[in-house]
């Protein structure tokens, strides 16, 4: 194996393991942020672009974020495709501005989570999440990641 393997191995490597373990911090300690849209960013960068680590390390987060935080499963992943379908091609008349289209993608994953989560609720008559300052927090933090990474 080269150099560049062996870097590349180390990289991905780091990111599964960061995959598996955050998600498991963030069920210890509520203040530390979802990153929700982050994620669901992630993911449509890694169908934009075809780059399989970036949908599959981005889906397993999306899943481990569901099973340790106790939320419906798969609904974080349907969010994100539903935003990617019917919505992420429209955003091609800013399509100059990256830094916005980034934006709006975050916040738009964010509420129709948030929005198909409470519907789940409802349904279900269950309060899955609780949209406190701590949420808020955690939206915010989402939307700097994405502006910084």
């Amino acid at each position: 194996m080269n150099k560049k393997k062996i870097k590349k191995f180390a990289i991905l490597f780091f990111w599964f393991i960061i995959v598996i373990i955050y998600p498991s911090l963030i069920s210890i300690y509520v203040t530390i942020p979802l990153f929700i849209g982050f994620s669901g960013l992630s993911f449509i960068t890694g169908l934009e672009k075809n780059q399989k680590s970036f949908i599959f390390l981005s889906l397993l987060y999306m899943i481990f974020l569901e099973i340790n935080l106790s939320l419906p499963f798969m609904l974080l992943p349907i969010s994100t495709l539903i935003f990617y379908l019917f919505l992420y091609k429209k955003l091609d008349i800013i399509k100059k501005c990256t830094l916005c289209i980034r934006i709006i993608t975050v916040i738009s994953i964010n509420f129709i989570y948030f929005i198909l989560l409470s519907i789940n609720d409802l349904l279900t008559n269950q309060s899955s999440i609780t949209f406190n300052k701590h949420l808020l927090l955690s939206i915010i933090t989402d939307i700097i990641a994405a502006v910084v990474v």
